[in-house]
């Protein structure tokens, strides 16, 4: 499966563009940590509920290490 082709990508590029046009002239956040925050907790709440609350199948899920999943929900308060 081409990870290219779940819409993820046109999602992002939909959202900055709407974040660049409501800047109007603004000067624009740092955007990288911009998106990662606005969609990491998103994905891991999701995941973690695909995983019944399971930290150890949802760091599989996403492919991380079960303590930097824990990390990050500490970081995001989804714990």
């Amino acid at each position: 499966m081409n990870l290219c082709h779940t819409g993820l990508g046109d999602a992002v590029v939909r959202s900055l563009t709407q974040y660049f046009q409501d800047l109007d002239g603004q000067s624009p956040v740092p955007i990288y940590d911009m998106v990662i925050k606005c969609v990491e907790r998103p994905m891991l709440a999701f995941v973690l509920e695909r995983a019944s609350g399971n930290q150890s199948v949802a760091a599989q899920l996403l492919g991380i290490n079960r303590n930097t999943l824990r990390r990050k929900l500490v970081d995001h308060d989804l714990l």
